[in-house]
């Protein structure tokens, strides 16, 4: 059961707010979102599976300040709307979706493998025994 949890909660500060924000992310249960409301910003929304909203609401009263639950629903989960689909119209730019590009594969990973080393020498008399690759 997906619910929805808003707690207020007195914060302060912009680091009130946002030590209050991780410690909700990171309560029992499934958490899928975390934000603020309000428009002092002073409501924790929390939006989960079976997230423990008496222990989060403790645990905000210990580490920031005075918290209360405003109020736990359900949250339904959105239908979904058949879409109309239009007939596509073909551009002259576009490619069809069943043409397939041609595909480069070397076989030594994505970038080209020379099997020729090609070695100068070098034609300064004092360099014998030096060459350059």
């Amino acid at each position: 059961m997906k619910q929805k949890i808003v707690i207020e909660v007195q914060m302060h500060c912009s680091k009130c707010r946002s030590k209050a924000l991780k410690i909700a992310a990171v309560a029992d249960g499934i958490v899928d979102f975390v934000g603020l409301e309000g428009p002092e910003k002073d409501k924790v929304v929390v939006i989960g599976h079976n997230v423990d909203s008496a222990g989060l609401t403790s645990c905000l009263r210990k580490k920031v300040g005075h918290a209360n639950i405003i109020k736990i629903e359900e949250v339904k989960p959105e239908e979904k709307k058949p879409e109309e689909k239009k007939p596509e119209e073909k551009k002259p730019d576009e490619k069809k979706p069943d043409e397939k590009l041609p595909c480069i594969q070397y076989p030594y990973g994505p970038y080209p493998y020379f099997d020729k080393v090609i070695i100068y020498e070098d034609d300064y008399p004092n360099n014998r025994n030096c060459c350059q690759m």
